[in-house]
């Protein structure tokens, strides 16, 4: 019952934090028809969740992207779905299906409007998971990856364990302890033998 009654606060705690880190942005590669991937594009959600900020860049960036570098703008309200793996766009084109495992398990793609998409190859697979999590949170779709199965029980048993040192007749201190004196030397070493 305490899991059942914690769980949809840690859930939003992960979503936040999904949302947070599309703010931040990402530095995708760029994959053209001859499959080489020296080209850079850069992603990043504004920081009032409405809006897709996104462009090419010349090399791989040290540190975010200001929004107002990057020229093109995809409104949130826009977005239909988000598809990954087999079902995206780029990855059913001829030379795709030939391609690496890894490529195929790390794409996913926005579809908007009759037409539109945009395609992604994350760099790697925590960044995928962020992204696909990051992007259904914002159509209020569950957030289904490995990454939040493994952040949720994690931060679960931690909320749960915390909960519960009440019961165990540990007094916590509303103070934290006094740190204590500093050594009236360094000289001492510890001797492991």
């Amino acid at each position: 019952e305490l899991k059942e009654k914690i769980q949809p606060e840690i859930l939003e705690l992960i979503k936040q934090q999904r949302l947070n880190r599309l703010v931040e942005g990402t530095c995708f590669r760029k994959l053209n028809s001859r499959r080489r991937q020296d080209k850079f594009w850069y992603c990043r959600l504004s920081p009032n969740h409405k809006v897709l900020h996104y462009g090419d860049l010349e090399e791989s960036p040290q540190g975010e992207v200001p929004h107002d570098s990057l020229q093109d703008k995809l409104p949130v309200a826009d977005i239909k779905a988000v598809v990954t793996g087999k079902d995206c766009p780029h990855m059913k084109e001829k030379g795709a299906l030939k391609q690496n495992k890894e490529v195929l398990e790390l794409a996913f793609s926005i579809l908007y409007d009759s037409s539109g998409q945009l395609n992604f190859i994350a760099p790697d697979k925590h960044e995928y998971c962020v992204w696909t999590d990051g992007l259904n949170a914002l159509l209020g779709k569950d957030m289904l990856s490995d990454l939040t199965r493994n952040d949720l029980d994690t931060l679960l048993s931690m909320e749960i364990k915390l909960r519960l040192l009440d019961l165990e007749n540990i007094q916590i201190p509303d103070a934290p302890p006094p740190i204590p004196k500093e050594p009236s030397n360094y000289d001492f070493v510890y001797d492991c033998n």
